[in-house]
């Protein structure tokens, strides 16, 4: 299994390590060479600095096609751009998108990206730990793809 993983934060740099760990093919890009230093010693993935918005980087660097992407930087937009150029461009099978703002979460899952809300996904954590009511705000949007019954019909399915 191959998984790219665009930005080397604290949890693109912990998935990097458990994936690689798993025994996937990681291949984890970030633009400062500095983030790699959060990757474990034993790292044996990929780590390249580069722009993983970049068409053309990525597919120098083999993601067309990955099994996993995940956009993980710290900015909306450009985790979106980086998720748009993998569905479309790469061709990969499932994709991720870290989007901090809910709205926008939602919005970007209506148009096919699956979105990692951190801010839902916080609120709720806490709200929890503190016995307080949860609101019923998904922490991960996956958007609805068309899905092809026997009958050769298409029907809107949830993304599991």
């Amino acid at each position: 299994m191959k998984a790219v993983i665009v930005g080397c934060g604290r949890v693109g740099a912990g998935l990097a390590d458990e994936l690689d760990r798993a025994g996937w093919q990681v291949l984890i890009i970030d633009a400062v060479s500095s983030a790699f230093d959060r990757l474990p010693s034993g790292f044996g993935g990929t780590a390249i600095r580069g722009d993983g918005t970049d068409e053309d980087t990525l597919r120098r660097e083999g993601a067309e096609g990955a099994d996993l992407f995940l956009a993980l930087t710290e900015g909306d937009n450009r985790n979106v751009m980086a998720a748009q150029l993998g569905i479309e461009a790469l061709g990969v099978r499932q994709c991720v998108a870290k989007i901090n703002d809910p709205v926008r979460a939602e919005a970007y899952a209506h148009l096919g990206i699956t979105t990692l809300c951190r801010t839902n996904l916080m609120t709720t954590a806490v709200l929890g730990f503190l016995g307080q009511a949860v609101p019923d705000k998904p922490g991960i949007y996956a958007p609805e793809v068309p899905h092809i019954h026997a009958d050769g019909q298409a029907h809107s399915i949830p993304e599991a």
